[in-house]
């Protein structure tokens, strides 16, 4: 196993080991070999599926080796093409591409993908049913449901805005999934360095990343105790079990952090957490794609009226 450049990233790692196996570090994409990181992902995460499901993807997939800036532009360029064309055409065109490349690419089952995506895909359909209609005391065009003097009503150009922003934002979660199933978040990470993002940012983000497992790690472990013990027979017994394990849980995210603190201190933290980066140089194909595909949203959102 590779060593990071200071004891900063590597304590972030060893701060909770000897409990739970916590944080395996802020440097979890930056210290392991290529060999290593497979063992790593299949034996840390193996226990935690629930949990770090998106984070196993991003170490499984085929994607992975593809430089993180490519796939970082990929992404975020398209973002801006949807949010300022607001096509349905484009958004479609988005959607479609952004799954081929998740599933045939990156090896990842449409199944699991078809899961991720039905989590974003209920709230934006109740979102565009109350986007979509309206309740009114005179009919729309399209369709009216009388209740007593009032109507749930529609109109097409209600229903074509609702419409357009469903698939907008479908558009957008494909995207932000094509590069959190396909890029570790110490990748993306990196990018936002040499995009010269504040330091203490990158680190906060880094941090919270990891200890969102954690902590649902923790959570899941004191419900699952409190469930032993008959802790939600009623509703009254429920919620004050719900608090308890909401007090618990805040008592030991602040003693973790302060073990975390003190064992990156003591390896010689100094502000800064540096860790060793992959280098994976940007083929001219995969540059040439994003450029091309681009290209072709653009002209999409210009020339189809939908």
């Amino acid at each position: 196993m590779e060593r990071s450049q200071t004891g900063g990233g590597h304590a972030c790692c060893e701060a909770d080991h000897a409990s739970s196996h916590d944080c395996c570090g802020a440097s979890d994409g930056h210290s392991y070999t290529h060999g290593d990181r497979r063992s790593h992902t299949h034996g840390h995460h193996h226990g935690h599926a629930h949990g770090h499901a998106i984070d196993n993807l991003a170490y499984q997939s085929k994607l992975r080796y593809v430089n993180a800036g490519v796939k970082f532009a990929l992404a975020t360029l398209t973002l801006v093409v949807l949010l300022v064309s607001r096509s349905i055409s484009v958004a479609l065109a988005c959607v479609v591409t952004m799954a081929l490349l998740t599933i045939r690419a990156g090896g990842i089952s449409a199944r699991r993908y078809r899961g991720l995506m039905m989590v974003p895909l209920f709230f934006l359909i109740a979102y565009v049913l109350v986007i979509g209609t309206a309740i009114r005391q005179t009919p729309l065009e399209l369709f009216a449901l009388r209740f007593g003097s009032w109507y749930l009503t529609a109109s097409w150009s209600t229903v074509h805005y609702a419409v357009q922003l469903f698939c907008t934002a479908l558009g957008c979660v494909s995207c932000l999934y094509f590069l959190s199933c396909n890029t570790p978040m110490t990748d993306i990470l990196e990018v936002l360095r040499r995009l010269h993002l504040p330091p203490l940012f990158i680190e906060l983000t880094m941090l919270i990343y990891r200890y969102i497992f954690v902590l649902l790690d923790r959570a899941e472990a004191i419900r699952t105790a409190q469930n032993s013990r008959l802790g939600n027979v009623t509703y009254r017994r429920a919620l004050q079990t719900f608090g308890d394990l909401c007090s618990c849980l805040f008592i030991q995210a602040i003693k973790r952090s302060e073990r975390l603190f003190d064992a990156m201190e003591a390896r010689g933290y100094d502000g800064t957490i540096r860790v060793l980066s992959e280098e994976h140089p940007a083929r001219r194909r995969e540059v040439a794609f994003v450029v091309v595909f681009e290209i072709a949203l653009i002209l999409i959102s210009l020339t189809v009226r939908l």
